[in-house]
């Protein structure tokens, strides 16, 4: 009998020691993810982590190339794809992937980002929802082009704020 309790406790003490060093190990590539001098081979590892957390910080980093962007826009974790819209390294390419995103919270961020290029957002001012074009028409960025073809939205919010919206124009 006693061999069999110090077995026990030998697997208990395993299994949260393991247990321990994957928390550990989460928490190194996360620090990695949002380093500055992180690696091209870093960076490549750190696409596939199983982490949601670590892939979302990895995406909020500055320094990655916009190709780098580009991939993660295509993560499966919809944190991860908003983290790639607010990031200020993100392109064009990139964020037009994003406009066209199946998640609406995806595109809404997109949409209300400060730093969205004004071409994204007259991707977005024909989207199908109507929460989308309005926060078209709130963004800074819209160009007065966009705005006028809001003002003939089928909903009369979207056309009240364009409206509004283009009266920054006019002064």
């Amino acid at each position: 009998m006693p061999d069999k309790i110090i077995y026990s406790l030998i697997c208990v003490l395993l299994f949260v020691s393991s247990a321990v060093w994957a928390e550990d190990n989460t928490e190194q590539r996360f620090r990695q993810a949002r380093s500055a001098q992180i690696k091209p081979t870093q960076i490549k590892k750190l696409f596939l982590d199983p982490s949601i957390d670590v892939r979302e910080a990895l995406a909020r980093n500055r320094k990655l190339k916009p190709a780098d962007l580009f991939q993660l826009a295509s993560d499966p974790s919809e944190a991860v794809r908003i983290a790639v819209a607010t990031n200020l390294s993100t392109d064009n390419k990139t964020f037009l992937l994003l406009a066209h995103d199946d998640n609406p919270s995806v595109k809404s961020v997109v949409a209300r980002f400060e730093y969205v290029p004004p071409g994204v957002l007259a991707v977005l001012a024909n989207d199908g929802s109507a929460d989308i074009r309005l926060e078209v028409a709130k963004n800074m960025n819209t160009l007065p082009g966009t705005l006028k073809i809001l003002l003939h939205d089928p909903d009369p919010d979207v056309q009240a704020v364009a409206a509004q919206a283009l009266q920054r124009f006019k002064n």
